[in-house]
């Protein structure tokens, strides 16, 4: 939890804008927020700055009011109608902003499901077909990212676009591993990742070309407009990050192993790299892995992570007392109330005895059931803010 406090959204918002104060403005001040954090962020700017007009898009887990701001909901992770309205009402507002106007815009992770805005040609449907087939696939965000970028008005610097002439300074709390502005959120202020080539190689070496609807093959193979490109810069600022978690947990454990680099890719393999920690000690990762779903069950990366320490654990017969726990800090752990799983050594005698097979579980996907029926799920609720995942490994 003092990882998931490092992140809070309103701290972050107010040390940057108390320390680059915002002065080249003599017009109206526009401020957009967008991602799980947008409440927490808005709220700090609107006590800070008093935007004339301000626009929070956040998930429906989120939801709570504001004060001087019009607060709209949209779907995450797979996008729905509400985010085709409130994308319309960002490009509204962005719109009008002129030369001596400014554009805030406060992003944080689960941006880019909230807006969906597809190119001409594209409806939702296919939006949501992508976002699920590059759920499933095991890919990791920046690839994700590429493809959600060739296929919207405001990712990939749409934002700046739309705001030309006023200038733009984007407060980003990254949920990213190695923080590439241009990914959190799809980089709605920062030039795109790549290009529709990039995008089509990707897709044809992960084997999901032919499975994407026909308009968005149509929009990839370069039969649509291409998006005019972007010929100036936001001042994209970073104002918090999983690593500055990781070292706020270190804070509070001095004695604790912190691991040197980030937890992404495979979860199996993930899983192998705690399980080397085999010293009696505490253990901090920090991280985003990724899940290639091969069943029909129900789970998260996290909740996968902590069924797989557990069953490795016990294949190299640890015989200590230990405790694994993998949470993402949003609070959300795939499409679940969960925001991963708390295991120990007790944990599949418990499963076991409940009934559940927890090989046959993961077989399937179905951690959040097998780690439910051992009372091993880790439930926060939404947290407000998103910098990826955290992991506390303890033995003995």
């Amino acid at each position: 939890m003092a990882g998931v406090a490092a992140a809070g959204p309103g701290q972050a918002v107010l040390r940057s804008l108390n320390d680059r104060p915002i002065l080249d403005c003599t017009g109206r001040i526009y401020c957009i927020a967008v991602g799980k954090a947008a409440l927490g962020m808005a709220r700090a700017a609107i006590s800070r700055l008093a935007p004339d007009e301000t626009l929070v898009v956040t998930n429906y887990e989120n939801d709570a009011p504001l004060a001087g701001a019009q607060v709209m909901l949209a779907g995450h992770p797979v996008p729905d109608e509400n985010g085709i309205v409130a994308g319309c009402a960002v490009e509204k507002m962005l719109a009008v902003a002129g030369e001596n106007d400014h554009v805030l815009v406060l992003i944080s992770g689960g941006g880019s499901a909230l807006l969906p805005a597809p190119l001409p040609g594209l409806g939702l449907n296919d939006k949501a077909a992508v976002n699920r087939l590059l759920l499933g696939a095991g890919l990791d965000i920046t690839a994700m990212n590429l493809v959600r970028q060739q296929l919207s008005r405001l990712k990939g610097g749409g934002f700046l676009r739309l705001a030309n002439p006023a200038p733009v300074t984007a407060l980003i709390l990254s949920d990213v591993v190695g923080d590439d502005l241009a990914v959190v959120a799809s980089g709605p202020t920062v030039a795109p990742i790549g290009g529709p080539l990039q995008a089509r190689k990707l897709l044809n070496d992960a084997g999901l070309w032919d499975q994407l609807p026909a308009a968005v093959r149509t929009v990839l193979s370069g039969t649509q407009k291409a998006a005019r490109p972007i010929n100036r810069a936001a001042e994209n600022r970073l104002i918090g990050s999983n690593g500055q978690s990781v070292a706020a947990m270190a804070a509070l454990a001095p004695g604790a192993t912190v691991h040197p680099a980030p937890l992404v890719g495979d979860v199996g393999e993930a899983a192998r790299i705690i399980c080397d920690c085999a010293a009696p000690g505490t253990y901090l990762f920090g991280g985003e892995t990724t899940v290639h779903l091969k069943g029909s069950g129900l789970g998260g990366r996290n909740q996968e992570l902590a069924l797989r320490v557990a069953l490795m654990a016990e294949k190299l017969g640890w015989q200590d007392d230990w405790l694994f726990l993998s949470g993402g800090t949003d609070g959300r752990d795939g499409p679940t109330d969960a925001a991963g799983g708390l295991v120990n050594n007790s944990t599949l005698t418990r499963m076991r005895a409940a009934g559940v097979d927890p090989l046959d579980a993961l077989a399937r996907n179905d951690s959040y059931h097998a780690l439910r029926s051992a009372g091993d799920l880790l439930i926060t609720g939404a947290t407000g803010t998103n910098v990826a995942d955290l992991q506390v490994l303890i033995r003995g």
